[in-house]
């Protein structure tokens, strides 16, 4: 369906926001195929298109952005993933706020490849810090989110060979409170 949603709006103008919509779509249909290095052109194709005509939709660069990092990172691009992510999570919490669903989803899509790139410190303090007080404040303590994060960071504890006592028992602490 990608390729015939493609084909149909390619000749279309170039600023036509469905010819637009048609990369998205066969980008993501690839990238759901696991055809990751196919997927790439398109989303980035997508992406600048998006960024040159709708360059005013901030919402759908940043959903085009979010999309074209998740297969940075599929293809083993986790560097350039890494940068476009934290341009991501910039733009949420300008826009939203660190407490809105968007931008702690946002959060939690960094901490992902924070944790391929074994960054822990900054694992720990976006995640400690700044992700999970703002998912329990505003989303509460049984949302995905908020569990998602402290799944999260529990890893990044006990994965880090720098992690103290002290940061061990506070995350057991932590993680046996939520499983209640």
């Amino acid at each position: 369906l990608g390729w015939a949603c493609w084909k149909m709006y390619l000749g279309r103008p170039e600023a036509d926001q469905y010819r637009i919509r048609g990369f998205g779509i066969l980008g993501g249909a690839l990238r759901l195929n696991g055809q990751y290095a196919e997927a790439l052109p398109m989303m980035e194709a997508a992406l600048a298109l998006t960024q040159r005509y709708w360059s005013h939709d901030e919402q759908a660069i940043l959903q085009l952005q979010d999309n074209l990092a998740s297969c940075l990172v599929d293809v083993g691009w986790c560097d350039e993933a890494l940068v476009l992510r934290r341009e991501i999570y910039a733009r949420w919490v300008a826009t939203l706020g660190v407490s809105h669903e968007r931008t702690i989803l946002s959060g939690t899509n960094l901490l992902g490849v924070l944790l391929k790139l074994d960054l822990w410190d900054e694992v720990k303090w976006l995640a400690r810090d700044q992700l999970l007080p703002a998912a329990q404040r505003s989303l509460g303590a049984d949302h995905t989110l908020t569990l998602d994060l402290n799944v999260k960071l529990t890893g990044a504890t006990m994965l880090n060979s720098k992690s103290s006592r002290n940061d061990l028992r506070l995350n057991q602490h932590r993680f046996s409170r939520h499983r209640r």
